[in-house]
């Protein structure tokens, strides 16, 4: 099953997201501009894309696991959030985890993933006392041994 998302091109050129291999959940979005990010520093990189999805949908923008562990590339927010309703140009806010080296990424080098996914929206209802559950209110860890 697919959902139709509407897209523009800001700029001629800049590849379309796309799936690199049939079954993949995340389509490869790539940057528009040359860019170097230093070890430690973050950096706002645009896609030169901007998308219309339809109500009931989002997308989410993951890092690619490839730029993790080979260069300790992460996004900032990850996974970043696209309202159905939001139309500016895509950007992703990318970070160096890296030590020692720079990452240089040139335009239409991929850089992330973009995950459309169908959401929900919540009818939030204040209570006095919340149903239990067999977790209760325990915290982080509460259900392991460590």
């Amino acid at each position: 099953m697919s959902v139709k998302v509407l897209i523009q091109r800001l700029e001629d050129g800049v590849p379309l997201p796309h799936y690199a291999k049939g079954g993949d959940a995340g389509a490869d979005i790539c940057t528009r501009v040359d860019v170097t990010i230093e070890p430690g520093e973050r950096a706002l990189v645009p896609t030169g894309l901007s998308i219309a999805l339809p109500d009931g949908y989002a997308a989410f923008v993951h890092p690619r696991s490839g730029l993790a562990i080979k260069y300790g590339i992460s996004m900032v927010n990850t996974p970043g959030t696209i309202d159905a309703a939001f139309r500016g140009e895509l950007q992703m806010i990318l970070i160096n985890h890296d030590l020692r080296d720079a990452i240089t990424f040139s335009k239409g080098d991929r850089i992330a993933q973009l995950v459309i996914q169908r959401v929900e929206r919540a009818e939030f209802i204040e209570v006095e006392n919340l149903p239990g559950s067999e977790r209760g209110s325990g915290g982080f860890g509460s259900t392991g041994n460590s």
